[in-house]
């Protein structure tokens, strides 16, 4: 073999042996418990991008020996200019640490012998009637007539070495896949800058929360005991028409109501609906609640809830009747409006609002299993990983429920007619802006990220194609095909399953007034956020809640409310805090990852 033979096959990590005119190349593995150690870190951890670059371009990796940045394709590995625009993450983390397992289409080894028994290993660059241009791992480009090719054989064994990561600690190779992944077009790349701030500073003047009641009145707190489902509270809302009364859901099926009026607070039970639904650890049970927007003439309120029949889960919409004077459920059978199945325990969503136009809207998660692995949220075939739009006031043939005639599926053969937005995991929380009409919600992310998108009629949110501003999958991507991005999204060093929540309309005089307010479960962090044309414009930890946020409420006056998951509702203090304030350095709380 010639020299550069040899260098080529030294700096691509192969071994070659002659076997007549061919050379079999093999490539030990890394042990499997190793790369599952990389990839788990890299995909649940933040990397630093400026710290990948300088490893990507130094010797210790040689990545740039074989791969440019610029947009130029000029050496033997693909160009990588915009690898965060077209491989999601979790395929960058597997090239590099298997890069066998899948070859780029057209950067696949080609071994080349020639009649004269030289034999050259490298990337096809140039192909014509006349000769090849076949490009080594050392960046020469070599030229092979036509007549002097005696055999050639594709290698199903990629030029890049396998073990590039073991050079690396796990940090360092999570640093190369951050600044893979930062390697976007410039639209784009500003857009993730712009909507997903590294570090989400903490303003000057929090805001306060005061409990709504006292610690007598706490609701039951979630029970830890072994081998019994850890419930908590899932929704506050205020009755109309009656401010300072308020209703206030339990996962486990009982609904109370609090009335704050006469100077004291009076508990009482309006329904205890538990024999009616399936109840577990994890987001099952009763998951939201909404009053008909008649509901002081008619009525009428709606349950989301989940159901156990023939070994499956079903989340259901029940519309229920309460007692003439409002106080209590009225004990009438529920009426089934609709249900779907899950595929796991997982991402059945929990809201249900009604919008401006007096229409219901449902959001519902891919029900799992992780990384929607059946395409749920972008099948149009399913409610899975969708908001729906109901008209609950009418019916139309062979439903209990009649499809609005704007909704933007509902002509189309291939689509459920009740979907009103796709690509959507687990819209934890959704509610309008009274003053402009927008759907906020806040959708929980996999593995990096969680999102706030305002979202109209007929639009893709992504999931799974993308993770907020990331690719995440090609399986389920189309042509054509236009992904919403969402306003704003957060890294898991902030928190872990954000709670969507309201723009505050109380105070015109307030700085918060306009800003919208929503939350993390897990992190308890409270933000505020701003946008222009759905651009985020600024975005600050506006407080802490003493309880894991399960749900925001808001009355009336606009005053707006954390619902605690222990058992306790806060009213925020605006008054105390000031969003223009100067914010000081972020924290950055320690999430666990789930």
């Amino acid at each position: 073999m010639t020299s550069w033979v040899f260098r080529a096959l030294r700096a691509s990590g192969l071994a070659a042996a002659a076997a007549g005119s061919l050379i079999a190349f093999a490539q030990q593995p890394a042990p499997a418990p190793a790369l599952k150690a990389y990839r788990d870190f890299a995909l649940r951890r933040d990397g630093n991008a400026a710290r990948g670059r300088e490893i990507f371009f130094s010797e210790r990796t040689a990545c740039a020996q074989c791969h440019t940045v610029d947009g130029s394709g000029s050496a033997a590995g693909p160009d990588l200019s915009a690898v965060g625009d077209a491989v999601p993450r979790p395929d960058l983390v597997t090239a590099v640490l298997e890069p066998s397992a899948t070859i780029a289409v057209g950067y696949a080894a080609t071994l080349i012998e020639t009649q004269d028994g030289e034999r050259m290993l490298g990337v096809i660059k140039r192909e014509d009637a006349a000769g090849l241009e076949l490009m080594g791992a050392d960046r020469i480009a070599r030229s092979v007539a036509v007549g002097a090719i005696k055999q050639r054989t594709v290698s199903d064994v990629s030029l890049m070495p396998p073990g590039l990561h073991s050079a690396l600690s796990p940090q360092e190779f999570t640093d190369v896949i951050e600044y893979l992944v930062s390697l976007k077009q410039p639209a784009n790349a500003l857009a993730g800058n712009r909507g997903m701030p590294d570090e989400i500073p903490v303003l000057a003047k929090p805001v306060a929360l005061r409990p709504l009641f006292t610690e007598a009145q706490r609701f039951p707190p979630p029970v830890i005991r072994r081998g019994e489902p850890r419930l908590g509270l899932v929704w506050c809302g205020q009755v109309p028409g009656e401010p300072d009364v308020f209703l206030v859901a339990h996962q486990s099926g009982k609904i109370w109501r609090m009335d704050r009026r006469a100077g004291g607070e009076v508990k009482t039970l309006f329904g205890d609906f538990g024999a009616e639904l399936f109840s577990q650890r994890g987001p099952n049970g009763l998951l939201g609640f909404a009053f008909h927007p008649q509901f002081r003439a008619n009525r009428k309120y709606y349950l989301k809830h989940q159901v156990l029949e023939a070994g499956k889960i079903l989340t259901v919409l029940s519309e229920k009747v309460a007692a003439t004077d409002l106080r209590a459920d009225s004990g009438e059978p529920s009426r089934r409006l609709w249900s779907v199945a899950s595929v796991t325990q997982d991402h059945s969503g929990g809201c249900i609002e009604f919008g401006p136009d007096g229409f219901l809207y449902l959001g519902m998660g891919d029900t799992g299993p992780q990384q929607d692995p059946n395409g749920h949220g972008q099948d149009l075939r399913t409610h899975l990983g969708k908001i729906l739009r109901l008209d609950v006031d009418r019916r139309d043939a062979g439903l209990p429920y009649a499809i609005p005639a704007d909704n933007p599926f509902r002509n189309r053969a291939d689509a459920r007619p009740e979907i009103w937005a796709v690509g959507f995991r687990e819209p934890w929380r959704f509610t309008f802006d009274r003053a402009t009409g927008d759907l906020w919600v806040g959708d929980v992310g996999q593995n990096r990220v969680e999102e706030v998108a305002i979202v109209r009629r007929g639009e893709n949110h992504g999931w799974n194609v993308y993770e907020a501003f990331e690719i995440f999958s090609q399986r389920y991507r189309r042509e054509g095909e236009t992904y919403v991005p969402p306003v704003a999204a957060y890294k898991r060093k902030y928190g872990n399953s954000v709670t969507g929540g309201y723009v505050y309309r109380g105070d015109p005089a307030s700085s918060f007034h306009g800003v919208y307010v929503f939350g993390d479960y897990t992190s308890k962090l409270i933000f505020g956020l701003t946008q222009e044309g759905r651009t985020l414009s600024a975005f600050r930890q506006i407080g802490t809640s003493p309880e894991s946020i399960a749900s925001f409420a808001t009355d009336e006056r606009g005053r707006i409310y954390v619902v605690g998951y222990e058992g306790m509702i806060f009213e925020i203090d605006f008054t105390a805090g000031d969003f223009k304030s100067a914010p000081q350095a972020a924290n950055s709380p320690r999430v666990t990852a789930r």
